[in-house]
């Protein structure tokens, strides 16, 4: 079969800060971005069903460039960051001496920066200009074991290996073509396992649409989780695209789209900086937020006051809470001021699969956690405001559609 690598899907919990950073310390710009009423057919924004967006950011057309893809779910504060995602290894000069600038992460080695953005996603800088795959040239994601990785990645899907080592763990990496992406699996240490928290990522390849029958029927038949069977997905004004979602042996979600209406879709919306600012600015749910947590702090100082009508034995009826906005309320609000995850899509999984669906317990753990829990730790990138999201045009050219 003939895949592509496209993209890497991150939860984000402040466009704002996140775009300013991958703009200003990585030199990435979006290429398009997309509002949507309800949660995605195929949980590409996560078990959630509420408003979401995503904005697409890197270097130039996904035609050529492996990107990155934000995903945004309104009222969602925080989210459990698991340890499945390695880091995104990009190869830039320019990135490099930005990022050097910054002061922003740690040298691993001469030429090589490690710097994680507000958070926590961990990139790998290197001072080197960019190969045929372009400046993102390749995404490492951790497993428990290569070889039952390998069934799945290889001998399942057809990709091929290129490289192997020990150092500093165990890895190989694959490939789906010269100028592609590469993918590094690096295996964790024993009896360590995969996690993957509410706030977990899905890689994305496209296939011509015809084969992706073909990829669900060879999934099924070797006994590997079909998340999503095939299902077609309308983005409204644009090209309608055919996916497939599968888990790996450790629950990693990996997307398959038909090509070419992909090529259609996801063309480079020149208004895409525009378009973002436009929804940070109308997008209250922060200071929703931040009022009710002032309000809480208020309320928890006070002390509790006795109705009179309770205080003569009589039944009271309780307040109704403060409404909160848009998507928020469409979900329970968590006790950390998050609004909880509802039940996730059910997804056909296979039958007794300990990895059946990263989607499936984060939608449990963001029920019972509000969410998710604390951030990892991450020095925050520079801050950007609505209205600079647009200052800086992008370098990949081309006219636009967005998708």
């Amino acid at each position: 079969m003939s895949l592509r690598a496209l993209h890497y899907v991150l939860k984000v919990t402040d466009r704002t800060v996140t775009v300013g950073f991958l703009r200003d310390v990585l030199d990435m710009h979006p290429l398009r971005h997309e509002e949507f009423a309800e949660g995605c057919r195929a949980a590409c924004n996560g078990p959630y069903d509420g408003k979401w967006s995503k904005t697409m950011i890197g270097y130039g057309s996904e035609d050529r460039n492996f990107v990155l893809e934000l995903a945004y779910n309104y009222g969602v504060k925080h989210y459990q960051y698991g340890n499945g995602l390695g880091y995104i290894k990009i190869l830039s000069k320019a990135a490099f001496k930005t990022a050097q600038e910054s002061g922003v992460g740690r040298e691993l080695d001469l030429n090589i920066l490690e710097v994680k953005d507000p958070d926590g996603h961990t990139f790998r800088v290197i001072n080197e200009e960019p190969s045929d795959a372009g400046p993102v040239s390749s995404l490492c994601l951790r497993v428990t074991s290569l070889e039952k990785a390998a069934d799945f990645w290889c001998d399942c899907l057809g990709l091929l290996e290129v490289d192997k080592g020990s150092s500093p763990v165990p890895f190989i990496t694959l490939s789906t073509g010269a100028d592609q992406a590469t993918l590094r699996l690096a295996q964790l240490p024993e009896g360590e396992e995969v996690t993957h928290g509410t706030g977990y990522g899905r890689v994305a390849f496209s296939c011509p649409t015809g084969q992706l029958g073909a990829i669900q029927e060879a999934a099924q038949a070797k006994g590997f989780t079909v998340l999503r069977p095939l299902v077609k997905l309308d983005t409204p004004g644009k090209a309608t695209v055919e996916v497939v979602i599968l888990a790996d042996p450790d629950g990693h979600e990996v997307c398959f789209v038909g090509d070419e209406a992909f090529r259609e879709l996801s063309q480079v919306d020149e208004s895409a900086p525009q378009l973002l600012g436009k929804a940070i600015a109308q997008d209250n749910s922060k200071v929703w937020f931040e009022e009710r947590s002032k309000r809480r702090k208020t309320d928890e100082a006070a002390p509790p006051a006795v109705p009179a009508a309770a205080a003569a034995g009589a039944t009271t009826t309780p307040a109704l809470p403060v409404t909160p906005p848009a998507a928020a309320a469409e979900r329970p609000a968590g006790k950390d001021g998050s609004a909880a995850a509802p039940p996730p899509a059910k997804h056909a999984t296979k039958p007794g699969s300990p990895h059946a669906s990263p989607a499936k317990a984060a939608g449990a753990a963001a029920a019972k956690a509000g969410g998710g829990g604390t951030l990892a730790a991450a020095p925050a990138g520079p801050r950007a405001s609505p209205s600079s999201l647009s200052a800086k045009p992008h370098k990949g050219g081309g006219k636009c559609t967005s998708s």
